[in-house]
């Protein structure tokens, strides 16, 4: 399989199931900022030592493939009259929304509890994993835009939201477990 297909020169690129749109799209955005979560991800899989950790994020990353799926399909090809699905997409579901919530909730058991805003930082595997939260809020928030315009599968949004949590308590858990101070935040005063 050749890498370069040459079909995109022109600044178009195919949907799956076979629809061409300018590169610029907002489901283009929306993958492509999923695409890069995931990669950004495979960084601070590569950062940690811990093989729990590890094996938890290469989990995550697989689902991501599938949320990229689920954006980088026309929802008009999706169906046949008939309603019934004509391209076999595999689905982000309230299963994969409640194993986050458990993970965080499990990880949340040993940290200190929250008192102020959190500074990123204090080693890279903390700083990476404050990264991919923020990327994962701007994927969450092209697809909440695309969401609008063109509807999609609503686990997608909630599992974008609850990953981007997961992260925060990742990197709150990193930092523990490498005994790094958390720097709050405290505003000054004017």
């Amino acid at each position: 399989m050749k890498i370069y297909t040459k079909t995109g020169d022109q600044g178009t690129t195919a949907l799956y199931g076979g629809t061409r749109v300018p590169k610029y799209h907002i489901r283009i955005e929306s993958y492509g900022s999923v695409d890069e979560l995931n990669s950004y991800l495979g960084l601070v899989r590569d950062s940690v030592l811990d093989h729990e950790i590890k094996e938890l994020l290469t989990h995550i990353q697989e689902r991501l493939f599938t949320l990229g799926a689920i954006l980088a399909t026309d929802p008009e090809k999706q169906k046949l009259k008939n309603g019934k699905e004509r391209l076999n997409i595999p689905k982000i579901d309230e299963e994969d929304i409640q194993f986050l919530e458990n993970k965080i909730d499990l990880m949340n058991e040993s940290l200190s509890p929250m008192t102020h805003f959190i500074l990123p930082g204090g080693h890279p595997s903390v700083s990476h994993c404050h990264i991919a939260r923020c990327i994962c809020r701007r994927a969450e928030r092209l697809t909440t835009v695309l969401n609008e315009k063109e509807p999609i599968n609503s686990p997608v949004l909630k599992y974008l939201n609850r990953l981007s949590d997961f992260l925060f308590v990742l990197a709150r858990k990193l930092s523990s477990d490498m005994e790094v101070d958390e720097l709050k935040w405290i505003p000054k005063k004017t």
